[in-house]
């Protein structure tokens, strides 16, 4: 039920966000276009060269960024709040994707280009990977994670990649300064067909394996002696994970900037509707993020005319709040943090 759903807002969103612009374009005709592309012939088609070239050299690209990095970020916070066995984890809290936008604004400023048109993203997985090990290796103690400890170790994080952004932004040219401004407020703006392609592959191998190890994350959530002792190596399990959520981080932001609370908000929805079994937690979560920034990129586009603004601007917005109100939850839940 939560599946089909969810697969029927994905649908309509993807309709829209399609159709909907200065160029106004009919869902069958977004339908027809589809069809056409796979071979299948239909009087739904649109006859305009000029439909057919906003469709798909500009609208069908940003709408499949939206919904691969939608559902890479809620995967990845699926996957973090499963090995710290905490729900405030996500990659934007914690600095994840501050790592990330570092390591790809350093790649910017300085020209690195070590690995081809890939550079960036291949960097911006190197900042989120650092920015995940520095977390674990602060919060974690005596076997458990420390709440208080993981959102300080993540505003020291969110801090000090700020200072480094800015840095970075007073020593490069005004190209650069443009392109980390854009990568600090987070935009679909100007998606391409070979981003896609690869956050497609890479996020999609990603998240299958995150799928394959949601077994031990369940077991892990019975703590990780018990956990053990069913034969899961624990230490190595939490390793592979955050290479996992550096990489599923990394690769949705390379191309698009921070969009922080997505992998916070998404998951817990989705907890809340199925329950804490992470198999079908990461799927759903998958397809609920994929949702939400749709509708997310969808509004951008839309709010104001003429106009595009930041999508991390409206996921914030959202975000924000809800983060409140489970710092609250879980501060009455357990009786204080003190």
């Amino acid at each position: 039920m939560v599946c089909t759903a969810t697969g029927a807002l994905l649908v309509v969103g993807i309709l829209l966000s399609a159709g909907l612009g200065q160029l106004p374009i009919g869902p069958l005709e977004v339908v027809g276009s589809a069809l056409r592309a796979v071979g299948i012939d239909n009087a739904w088609a649109p006859d305009a060269r000029l439909i057919e070239q906003t469709l798909w050299q500009i609208r069908f690209p940003r709408v499949v960024m939206s919904l691969l990095v939608g559902g890479l970020l809620a995967v990845a916070g699926a996957v973090m709040q499963a090995i710290f066995g905490n729900p405030l984890a996500e990659p934007g809290v914690v600095g994840v994707s501050s790592g990330a936008a570092v390591g790809a604004a350093a790649a910017i400023t300085l020209g690195l280009t070590a690995f081809g048109p890939w550079s960036i993203a291949a960097f911006a997985f190197v900042g989120g990977l650092a920015a995940t090990l520095i977390v674990y290796a602060t919060s974690r103690s005596h076997g458990r994670t420390e709440a208080i400890t993981l959102i300080l170790t993540g505003i020291a994080v969110n801090a000090f990649a700020g200072a480094v952004l800015a840095l970075l932004m007073f020593a490069g040219d005004t190209a650069s300064r443009e392109q980390i401004v854009f990568w600090q407020l987070g935009s679909m703006n100007g998606s391409r067909w070979g981003e896609v392609l690869l956050v497609a592959v890479v996020g999609l191998l990603a998240t299958a394996l995150a799928l394959a190890l949601a077994e031990q994350y369940d077991l892990l959530a019975l703590g990780d002696r018990t956990a053990a002792h069913l034969g899961v190596r624990v230490e190595r399990l939490r390793l592979l994970s955050i290479v996992l959520v550096a990489l599923l981080t990394g690769v949705a932001v390379a191309f698009v900037g921070i969009i922080a609370f997505v992998g916070l908000v998404v998951p817990h929805i989705i907890r809340m509707l199925l329950g804490p079994a992470n198999r079908p937690l990461i799927a759903l979560s998958f397809l609920g993020g994929a949702t939400v920034l749709v509708y997310a990129d969808l509004l951008a586009r839309t709010l104001v005319p003429s106009a595009d603004l930041p999508i991390g601007i409206l996921t914030a917005l959202i975000g924000g709040p809800f983060f409140y109100w489970l710092i609250r939850r879980n501060r009455r839940g357990s009786g204080g943090w003190a």
